[in-house]
């Protein structure tokens, strides 16, 4: 049987949460770095990751399928940026635990290209 639950909002939306999920994990980590990274990597760290949901809501609430698309990819985008940056710091910060974030990462990613697969469909 195929899964018919109704999206009354962006709330609803699994990859949303997801996304919302990563902002966390990726605020835990930065909380971590040191106080000379506040305005550097930690900033940048945390906007793009405010990005990915802040893009999904945003494209789930313009209402058409091409702009939700379009949202999605900036998403993505924001999503490989984040993934550059965990890299980075992982190889320079090698005492600051990043926990399973590049796992979630992943996941998130195949979400968000079902879902932009389906949109252009």
């Amino acid at each position: 049987m195929e899964n018919t639950k109704k999206i009354n909002s962006f709330k609803d939306l699994i990859v949303w949460q997801k996304g919302m999920s990563i902002l966390k994990l990726t605020y835990t980590i930065t909380n971590k770095l040191p106080q000379s990274e506040m305005f550097g990597l930690s900033s940048q760290l945390r906007r793009c990751t405010l990005s990915i949901p802040s893009n999904i809501s945003e494209g789930q609430g313009r209402g058409t399928r091409k702009d939700f698309a379009n949202f999605l990819h900036i998403a993505l985008g924001s999503l490989s940026e984040l993934e550059t940056q965990i890299l980075f710091l992982e190889s320079e910060y090698k005492n600051i635990s990043i926990g399973n974030i590049l796992t979630e990462i992943e996941e998130e990613r195949k979400m968000l290209s079902s879902m932009i697969k389906k949109l252009k469909q």
